[in-house]
């Protein structure tokens, strides 16, 4: 590691010092060599660069046929569609950085993703590791401790300490308290709901999860499925339990962008006791200004999640998620993607299990270090307005087109006020908006009606 301590200087040095160091940098950013974590013990003169290579060999990936092809159209073995129930140093990009030094502050160390912290979560007593969540579990913790090993016991656990975690930095870096909204659904299950409104930061900040379980009719069931894979239950009901993680953050800076994620399981029981599962979930972006230092980072570090697992994941859920989150009666995507991925069922439970852990261990590092970047960025109210507006097309998105939104409004017992809170505070509409050539604005809808590749 190489760090380069500018506080020595005078502010002419400093100043031709960043500037050498800026295109030397740019140029390994550019490349995709270049990782920066930020430490909160650092003062805002003092830069930590590391360089790193593609790990692409040396890795045990699932064979490519797994992850195979996910176009629309095409078949992709073990990739099917959950429209589930529910809905950590901090990596920034190191020209962003430079650029906009005087507006960034740094995320904590502490919160690096490291293989010894994903491994943590398979160690250590299920109470200790409800202490640190936002309230106890969905499920019974002597119930936990009775399965320890189970997969719905496993993915609950990991659902509610990604809540936790990413809670915990949001409040830090906002300065106000989430509401810990508890509740639960007569017909099994229920959920916890954490929600921020009208913060310093954040205008509304949701993250929620669930754990619910009962019976599914076989239509219902078939509707979740993308590839309409038929399943069998007992006079026409399924046995099933579903659990996710999901959130939407709405910042009140429009230089900020709002980000979203959903990771989730489902899980149903056929007649002859069979069991199928999958995974589903994903991260995505939604910026009302292009900045390509931030796109990179955040597309990076999802990138680098990915190829833990299969080399050709990051590919395949990106243009995944291009696809899912376009508004098609506005012929433009909802923001600049991230990745997607549904039905996620092969080549074991095991290995799909870790790759959405790897998913879930990057919410943080994705988005916090673009929050601190543009934490003191001034707007105009012409800013606030596109911003605004943008807002509108969200709405349409999650009103017309998510599945989850549309599956959970239409499930018996379903929290709506727990579904609803992915809308934000206040939107707009303009009759036959349209921004001016030449424009930022102008800029931004040209990235969604021509989706673009950030790594």
């Amino acid at each position: 590691m190489a760090t380069i301590i500018f506080c020595s200087l005078n502010k002419t040095a400093q100043t031709t010092a960043r500037r050498c160091w800026s295109s030397h940098l740019k140029g390994l950013a550019n490349a995709g060599e270049l990782h920066l974590p930020l430490s909160s013990t650092h003062s805002p003169s003092v830069v930590a660069a590391t360089r790193w290579f593609c790990r692409g060999t040396g890795l045990r990936f699932m064979s490519h046929g797994t992850a195979g092809k996910s176009a629309a159209g095409r078949t992709r073995r073990g990739a099917l569609a959950l429209s589930g129930a529910a809905a950590v140093a901090a990596a920034a990009a190191v020209a962003g950085f430079l650029a906009n030094a005087n507006h960034f502050q740094r995320a904590e160390m502490a919160t690096s993703v490291s293989q010894a912290a994903e491994d943590k979560e398979e160690e250590g007593d299920i109470l200790e590791r409800c202490r640190g969540f936002m309230c106890p579990p969905v499920t019974d913790i002597s119930v936990l401790q009775g399965r320890k090993e189970d997969m719905r016991t496993r993915m609950e656990m990991l659902i509610m300490e990604t809540q936790a975690e990413f809670c915990k930095a949001l409040e830090k870096v906002d300065g106000g308290k989430f509401k810990v909204d508890r509740w639960e659904r007569n017909e099994g299950g229920g959920g916890i709901s954490c929600v921020m409104q009208d913060g310093k930061v954040f205008e509304k900040a949701g993250v929620n999860v669930s754990v619910v379980f009962g019976s599914l009719t076989e239509e219902a069931a078939r509707q979740m499925r993308s590839r309409g894979k038929v399943l069998k239950g007992k006079d026409g009901k399924l046995p099933f339990c579903a659990m996710g993680v999901s959130s939407v953050i709405h910042p009140k800076n429009p230089h900020i962008p709002t980000v979203h994620f959903n990771y989730r399981y489902f899980e149903v029981e056929e007649e002859d006791g069979t069991k199928q599962w999958w995974f589903g979930g994903g991260t995505d972006l939604t910026p009302v200004y292009i900045n390509k230092e931030d796109a990179f980072l955040f597309h990076n570090t999802l990138k680098e999640a990915c190829d833990k697992h299969h080399p050709q994941y990051y590919t395949d859920f990106k243009k995944w998620c291009d696809r899912y989150f376009y508004i098609r009666h506005r012929g433009e995507t909802r923001g600049i993607g991230g990745i997607f991925f549904d039905d996620l069922d092969s080549p074991s439970q095991e290995e799909v299990f870790n790759f959405v852990k790897s998913c879930a261990r990057t919410v943080v590092p994705c988005y916090l270090p673009i929050v601190y970047k543009h934490l003191n960025d001034s707007f105009t109210d012409e800013e606030k307005a596109w911003q605004q507006i943008r807002r509108g097309r969200y709405v349409e998105f999650n009103l017309v087109y998510d599945r989850g939104v549309k599956f959970g409004l239409a499930t018996p017992g379903s929290r709506i006020e727990s579904i609803i809170m992915s809308l934000p505070l206040t939107a707009r509409w303009e009759y036959m908006h349209e921004p001016a050539k030449g424009t930022q604005e102008a800029e931004m809808m040209e990235v969604l009606r021509s989706p673009k590749e950030w790594v």
